[in-house]
């Protein structure tokens, strides 16, 4: 883009529909001008902040006109902290974009024949339904320019989320609308602490600070995990906060606490220690028990959850006597959700900690017909793997965002199951592997799920068979 256009404000741009990653589609001199934070409707004016050729990208600074399907910000933190970008467009709205984002993907992309997607299943609760949360300490708090301009002193210390492309600062939240039980009370109630005793929050920068890392889990059946991370081995600290995280809020099932000093905030190669309660948390679905570790996955929308596993069991058409591969099982709960309607159930995940996790999962339910095996996916299902077990009537994948490796793709036609279920957290990724799929499969089902409302993401099932 030319100089010239950078910062140039073009005037009256009408809004006319949701693109991919949440953010909106205008016109101007035949250009595309993509611009967030704005709804199908809006007539705003458009400060450029970068573009090619054949588009443009800018930022809503006046608006003329607003949408009707525009609704009321809910969230004190909206347009600011990064993680509901959607909260201004009513939710009915949203279910229709977040539908047509699948269609979209699958005509540009897969490019083969679909039959008419199914109306997205939307999520009963739009707000507090995610079971995990994780908040950063800072001593570099997000400022907005009326504070900065208002020469007051301010509390730099903060403990929030991340600014989106702003890795070292954080807005303080006072209240997230996206997880309920004691996670707000927890959070607040740590820092006033903190605040209160002088504990330094981390400096992401020069890599110094005690308290860095908050996150919170909860169940659907009132328990909850609360990990506190520390980014400095100071044992009369940590004892001082933990402590006070005890007594303060003695229903917590599970809190542990580790001493992080690496360069990053992950801590599955580190040791956590349990301070009080148990190590774990429960989940449960149709009477069955998952054990949630503090290393373990979980889907975070736990409703959702079950209404998703419900269409993957649906779309399998399971009858009893079916050998199923459950492929990037995670924790195995897809595996144990539908091992009862099969004779067998092989799980196949790339975390080593996730495996056990599936294999007691199992146990603690008296499932006895699943095995689970942990490596790479591309280099664990090859042709020993494939001799040494049955071949599959159904296979269930479930990979992350970045879709199937392709040569697990080639494996999968080389196995020719009769069916196989394909869940996806990302319809591109998904629609680019269907069209690999499509040598041997045709597509027969499609449902899009809601698992993350106020957001552009959406969840997708789809039910492949082999071509006749």
């Amino acid at each position: 883009m030319s100089r010239k256009m950078k910062n140039k404000i073009i005037t009256e741009v009408a809004i006319e529909r949701i693109a991919s990653e949440g953010k909106c589609i205008g016109h101007h001199d035949g250009k595309v001008v993509f611009v967030g934070n704005v709804a199908p409707g809006d007539i705003v004016d458009v400060r450029i902040t970068k573009g090619k050729s054949s588009f443009m990208e800018g930022e809503a600074v006046h608006f003329h006109q607003y949408s009707k399907d525009r609704v009321e910000p809910f969230c004190a933190h909206f347009g600011t902290c990064g993680g509901c970008k959607w909260q201004h467009i009513n939710y009915d709205l949203q279910k229709t974009y977040k539908r047509q984002q699948v269609v979209d993907q699958f005509e540009r992309i897969a490019k083969v024949p679909i039959p008419e997607v199914l109306p997205i299943l939307g999520s009963a609760n739009t707000r507090y339904y995610r079971n995990k949360l994780d908040f950063t300490f800072s001593n570099k708090k997000w400022l907005t320019i009326e504070q900065i301009r208002s020469g007051e002193e301010f509390e730099r210390n903060a403990l929030g989320f991340h600014i989106p492309k702003m890795f070292d600062k954080i807005i303080d939240i006072d209240h997230c609308y996206l997880q309920g039980g004691p996670s707000n009370d927890v959070r607040n109630s740590l820092r006033e602490f903190a605040l209160q005793n002088r504990l330094s929050f981390y400096d992401i920068r020069n890599q110094v600070g005690l308290l860095r890392n908050l996150i919170i889990r909860t169940t659907s059946t009132s328990q909850s995990m609360v990990i506190v991370q520390f980014g400095e081995d100071d044992a009369e600290n940590i004892e001082l906060v933990m402590e006070f995280m005890k007594s303060k809020f003695p229903e917590i099932t599970s809190l542990l606490y580790v001493i992080n000093t690496k360069g990053n905030e992950t801590f599955h190669d580190l040791e956590l220690i349990t301070f009080a309660g148990l190590p774990y948390i429960e989940e449960e679905m149709e009477g069955l028990k998952f054990r949630i570790g503090p290393k373990s996955f979980y889907q975070t929308n736990s409703d959702q959850a079950y209404e998703l596993y419900k269409v993957a069991r649906d779309f399998a058409e399971l009858k009893g006597d079916e050998v199923v591969y459950d492929l990037y099982t995670g924790t195995g709960t897809i595996a144990n959700f539908v091992a009862k309607q099969a004779k067998q159930v092989i799980g196949v995940e790339y975390v080593e900690a996730a495996i056990e996790d599936a294999k007691l999962n199992s146990e603690i339910n008296g499932i006895t017909n699943t095995q689970f095996y942990a490596g790479d996916m591309k280099d664990v299902l090859n042709e020993e793997f494939i001799a040494q077990h049955a071949a599959p009537d159904v296979i269930i994948t479930d990979p992350p965002r970045a879709g199937m490796h392709e040569d697990v793709v080639k494996m999968l036609l080389r196995l020719a199951s009769p069916t196989i279920v394909y869940v996806s957290c990302n319809p591109a990724t998904q629609a680019r592997d269907v069209a690999l799929l499509a040598e041997k499969y045709q597509v027969e089902r499609i449902q899009p799920v809601d698992m993350f409302p106020q957001t552009y993401h959406v969840e997708n099932v789809v039910r492949l068979t082999l071509k006749p």
